[in-house]
């Protein structure tokens, strides 16, 4: 995840309410969660809404016992950092599908929480400099919530949700954390404790990843005291690449 070129101060006073969605367990931590300790010290609800467990993500742990392990440090970590709704949708890890099927499923998500923001994860096919390749269940995830943004506010796609006492629900904005085109910083100084301590709750998967720089967390605090530098000389912050209001 590169430095973007020019960063300007993100102008969201109030986020009003959340609902972070990514693919796996460990998304939100790598940053975004920084933000999101922030809101919910200010009292705003944040959710978080996984559309896989994760459990083809550590090399050499069956899926069957990484699924609920994942699930259960991602539990963990959101706790951390303020959040207690954490849902998983079961969508199977690795192989997930920008499809009708996704769309729908992160429709109902937005209309049963009705968030104000849509915090998401890059869905672009890299991560900014050259050779970077993105996941495929990043980019799929990530454009399917944006297009269930849309799809939640209109009654007339997936009418079966209406059937299910959904009612539409239109988001104001998303937020999209690691994007190669994220122009907005917001400063998370005081979340940036609490974000590192948040990715730390996912053992099993930080010591499945080896001597990989992102296994150790403090990884966090050097990223987003370079941003911070970028964007005001000074503290912590990170980028998003924003949509709507």
């Amino acid at each position: 995840m590169s430095e973007p070129p020019s960063l300007q101060l993100l102008d969201l006073p109030d986020p009003g309410k959340v609902l972070a969605i990514v693919a796996h367990p460990d998304d939100l931590e790598y940053g975004a969660a920084a933000a999101v300790a922030i809101w919910t010290d200010a009292g705003h609800e944040v959710a978080y809404c996984l559309v896989t467990s994760g459990e083809a993500g550590i090399d050499g742990v069956e899926p069957q016992v990484a699924g609920p392990l994942r699930e259960a440090e991602e539990i963990a970590g959101a706790a951390i950092v303020g959040v207690q709704t954490v849902e998983f949708l079961g969508h199977p890890d690795g192989i997930v599908q920008h499809d009708l099927a996704l769309r729908r499923d992160l429709a109902r998500a937005v209309r049963r929480h009705r968030p104000d923001t849509l915090l998401l994860f890059n869905h672009r096919e890299g991560w900014g400099f050259p050779g970077s390749m993105n996941t495929p269940d990043h980019r799929h995830t990530g454009a399917a919530a944006l297009d269930a943004m849309g799809d939640a506010g209109n009654r007339w796609i997936f009418p079966e949700l209406l059937a299910e006492g959904l009612e539409p629900h239109s988001a104001k904005r998303a937020l999209v954390a690691g994007s190669p085109q994220g122009m907005h910083a917001l400063d998370v100084t005081a979340g940036l404790d609490r974000a590192i301590a948040s990715l730390s709750a996912h053992k099993a998967y930080l010591e499945g990843l080896g001597d990989h720089p992102m296994s150790d967390p403090e990884f966090l605090r050097a990223m987003a005291e370079q941003v911070g530098y970028h964007v005001q000389g000074h503290g912590a912050a990170i980028a998003f690449e924003r949509f709507g209001q």
